[in-house]
């Protein structure tokens, strides 16, 4: 599958701003809790996978994630792009396609995929990480309350997150077979929702939204959400929860040796006889 025109794409992402943030937050001093998570979780995956990669590429990754090289022969590492979308890759040339908390940051996620999937070869392992599902969700509520309130109307706060049905679907829809995703949530407390959004800050995850409001939020905006959000969300100590869910997402390029589902009609054994002989006399 092509990726999608850039003349139909939706543009989402401010990817010039994106990689403007990032390089801010390593200069600032990265709050990386998630990419540790992540990073950890990434090297315990890759040892349930009883083989050797020997072409790798990590894609966007904010930092190098991998583990130790002693299962790769050559590693290709590509930085977060202020521009295009389009990955130099050339078809079959990747045993394994890793990347960390970068895709939910992609304007045309099925296209990116879809390069990935044509880049790998048979039997060739994507393995990724990115925010989605509920991410966020509390900070989210909160300055939708508050600008209701506040300002009459809701302004574009938090970037939209995949569903994890949707992963599964792109995945097929790629090319991938052998799809798996599932989701690692993450519950961090904080003194306040202002400690929250310094923190964001410093990981580089403030809003990139194109449509993202422009101009300075009032300061009676920014108050009532701190208040709403301690409200809503805080526990009996007073700190508030905030939500990060990580979406793990993985499939393979298709090959004979892959196992593949019965055809419709092919079981030699019926459910309704199963049940008959299981159920009690």
């Amino acid at each position: 599958m092509a990726p999608t025109p850039a003349a139909t794409m939706p543009i989402l992402f401010d990817r010039a701003l994106l990689c403007a943030r990032l390089a801010r937050a390593r200069k600032q001093g990265g709050v990386t809790f998630l990419l540790d998570r992540v990073t950890e979780d990434l090297a315990d995956r890759l040892a349930a996978v009883r083989r050797d990669f020997a072409d790798v590429a990590d894609i966007w990754s904010p930092r190098d994630v991998l583990p130790p090289a002693g299962r790769f022969k050559s590693v290709a590492r590509f930085a977060p792009d202020s521009g295009s979308e389009v990955l130099p890759l050339q078809p079959e040339s990747l045993d394994l396609a890793v990347s960390a908390l970068a895709f939910q940051f992609v304007n045309d996620l099925p296209g990116v995929l879809a390069q990935i999937r044509r880049a790998l070869k048979p039997d060739g392992l994507l393995l990724a990480a990115m925010v989605g599902g509920d991410t966020l969700t509390e900070l989210r509520q909160s300055f939708a309350a508050a600008e209701a309130e506040c300002e009459g109307g809701v302004s574009p706060r938090v970037v939209p997150f995949a569903d994890l049905r949707d992963i599964g679907g792109l995945l097929q829809r790629a090319g991938l077979a052998l799809p798996v995703t599932d989701v690692d949530r993450v519950v961090v407390r904080y003194d306040s929702a202002f400690a929250l959004m310094a923190d964001l800050r410093r990981m580089g995850a403030s809003n990139i939204l194109v449509e993202r409001r422009r101009t300075p939020t009032r300061r009676t905006t920014m108050l009532q959400m701190a208040q709403i959000y301690g409200e809503r969300f805080a526990d009996a100590d007073g700190r508030i929860r905030a939500t990060f869910d990580v979406i793990w997402l993985s499939g393979w390029a298709p090959h004979e040796s892959q196992q593949k589902p019965l055809k419709p009609g092919s079981a030699k054994a019926s459910l309704e006889a199963a049940v008959k002989k299981t159920a009690p006399k």
